[in-house]
């Protein structure tokens, strides 16, 4: 799959037994169904989100993207407890995109 943000290459990456993807060029973190859920629930989980804020606030700006899965247009959503935190939401598979530094963002619920 490529990233659908930069059209970098979606790796897979694993994080106590939970699979999800990573950019390998923006670092944004790609979930299917349930993984983020899964991950916010673990402690250290953070640590997956090695990408630089910085460059995850320049693509944030980019909302208007499909699908890596399924190719259907995302949704823009806006987390309800931390309005700051943006991401794409598919409606289709339930995957969810998060640039670099927001997942980060979320668990610490700053």
């Amino acid at each position: 799959m490529n990233c659908p943000k930069c059209s970098g290459d979606l790796e897979t990456v694993s994080y106590k037994d939970i699979e999800f993807e990573r950019c390998d060029l923006c670092q944004g973190l790609w979930f299917d169904l349930l993984e983020k859920e899964d991950l916010l629930k673990i402690e250290g989980a953070e640590s997956i989100d090695i990408g630089d804020e910085q460059v995850g606030k320049q693509y944030q700006e980019i909302r208007s993207i499909d699908c890596p899965k399924c190719h259907q247009r995302m949704v823009p959503m806006i987390d309800k407890d931390q309005f700051h935190i943006k991401y794409e939401a598919c409606q289709n598979c339930y995957g969810t995109f998060f640039d670099a530094g927001e997942f980060r963002d979320l668990k610490e619920s700053t």
